[in-house]
């Protein structure tokens, strides 16, 4: 391991396979999943991980909240995660990204989310506005809801009816979802259809919890950056603020201040324009080990810009994307193998025949060992911040071509990552064989028996024997 410490003011700046698997390391994604029984221990741990797990209605394959324990956990049980969620109350579900889970112990950090919402501040406009111009409607929704709660939107008593389309929401939908956003309801849980169920909050939000001050604003926003920073690694302010939708005015001013109290110190990382954040005692792994597919909403890859700077991909999400227009497919997965994203696949869970299809299987190249080291070094921070060491040398003090400070040759394994013997680990085949395997597990996941893969994509044939090889193919 190699760690973020040191005097002086030289900055200290990180190789893109260093920022790569701090990265990893921080989502629980760069050692092989646990073996053994998985209990709740191991989800509450999952949430202690991410933080967030994102909320999406998309079932083509699995909702989206249940991918992240598969990724991190393996086969763990869908039924033990709600009842952690709906019964235990361990997390709740709020607007912390988008809408999403989160610890239930974290409700007062965003009470100022709903209070700044109650202002007309953080929502959506139409939903803001509805609010304001329909008050007498929403009463009347929050007074339902207290006397017959829990409630969805077609149980009351006028829900009205919708437009039509993704967000053509019928009056009752608006009102609760208001409610919601503004801290006066929270969901309870959701229907087999996936339709939110609304109550009070002292209905479902643990007393202990409930009864905790409410923090400062700017404290609570201090908090959560410094809650993103332990999930992301290494980060740029705008990957910071984006983990709990922060609003880049709100967010600046606060990191500014957790830098000037040590709590983050400023990084360079080779390639990366502009400098980034990280813990002073965050430590890099010389290696990652895991193979995971992802959901496109997973935190390691939801935000885009941030998916190109550590991995190379561009990651497009193409749910609504008509199908002629698409280019990679409809629920697309990139493919997690050691420390890169080697491929990425468009997956479908045909529950009415059991089978997991492979609508498209994409093979990524290899974009190097690293990112090339930028021209110029980024501009020393502050005097008295901890740093390392200058531009140019990596975190444990050796100098980007694997030497120490004297000029020695180090041996051994390089931080920024080396070539090993054997099978090429970003060849076709290799991947096609890694990722048959994770097909085939995901496949016993979902109770299903058998994976087809359709001759589409530049993975395609490698995968299909692959898959052949395991005796998984239809």
């Amino acid at each position: 391991m190699v760690a973020v410490r040191g005097t002086g003011d030289a900055l200290v700046l990180l190789t893109g396979s260093q920022a790569r698997r701090a990265a990893l390391a921080a989502q629980g994604l760069a050692r092989p999943r646990p073996t053994g029984r998985l209990d709740r221990r191991h989800l509450r741990a999952l949430f202690a991980q991410v933080g967030v797990v994102q909320i999406d209605s998309v079932n083509v394959l699995a909702r989206a909240h249940y991918l992240p324990g598969w990724s991190r956990l393996g086969p763990y049980s869908r039924e033990m995660f709600d009842r952690l969620v709906q019964v235990e109350r361990y997390a709740y579900e709020y607007w912390a990204h988008e809408a999403s889970l989160v610890p239930v112990a974290w409700e007062p950090l965003f009470r100022w989310r709903a209070a700044a919402a109650l202002a007309g501040e953080g929502l959506w406009r139409g939903v803001a506005a509805f609010g304001r111009e329909r008050a007498d409607y929403v009463a009347d929704a929050l007074a339902q809801v207290r006397d017959r709660g829990p409630l969805a939107a077609a149980d009351l008593a006028e829900p009205g009816r919708g437009g039509g389309g993704w967000w053509g929401w019928a009056d009752g939908k608006r009102a609760l979802e208001y409610l919601m956003w503004t801290g006066q309801l929270c969901v309870a849980g959701r229907r087999a259809s996936f339709e939110r169920l609304y109550d009070l909050p002292e209905r479902v939000i643990p007393p202990a919890v409930l009864g905790l001050p409410t923090p400062d604003p700017h404290e609570a926003v201090r908090i959560l950056l410094g809650h993103a920073a332990d999930r992301l690694g290494v980060a740029t302010a705008g990957d910071l603020a984006d983990y709990f939708r922060l609003p880049a005015a709100v967010a600046r001013p606060r990191l500014a201040e957790v830098v000037e109290n040590g709590e983050l110190v400023e990084v360079g990382v080779a390639g990366w324009s502009g400098r980034a954040y990280a813990r002073p005692e965050l430590t890099v792994a010389r290696r990652a080990a895991a193979r995971a597919l992802l959901s496109p909403f997973d935190p390691l890859v939801w935000e885009r810009a941030r998916t190109r700077r550590l991995f190379g991909m561009d990651l497009v999400l193409e749910l609504y994307t008509p199908a002629p227009k698409r280019r990679y497919g409809y629920y697309v997965l990139p493919f997690l193998l050691g420390d890169r994203l080697a491929a990425r696949v468009d997956l479908k869970a045909d529950r009415a025949a059991r089978v997991l299809r492979v609508a498209a299987a994409w093979h990524e190249p290899d974009p190097g060992s690293d990112i090339p080291a930028p021209r110029r070094s980024v501009r020393p921070g502050r005097a008295g911040q901890p740093s390392v060491v200058a531009a140019g040398r990596d975190l444990a003090g050796r100098d980007l071509a694997g030497r120490d400070l004297a000029g020695r040759d180090l041996g051994g394994s390089d931080p920024a990552g080396s070539a090993s013997d054997g099978p090429d680990p970003g060849s076709p085949a290799t991947v096609a064989g890694e990722l048959a395997a994770e097909l085939a597990a995901l496949a016993g996941w979902l109770g299903l028996d058998r994976i087809e893969v359709v001759a589409n994509g530049t993975l395609a044939p490698a995968l299909t024997r692959a898959v052949a090889a395991l005796g998984a193919a239809g």
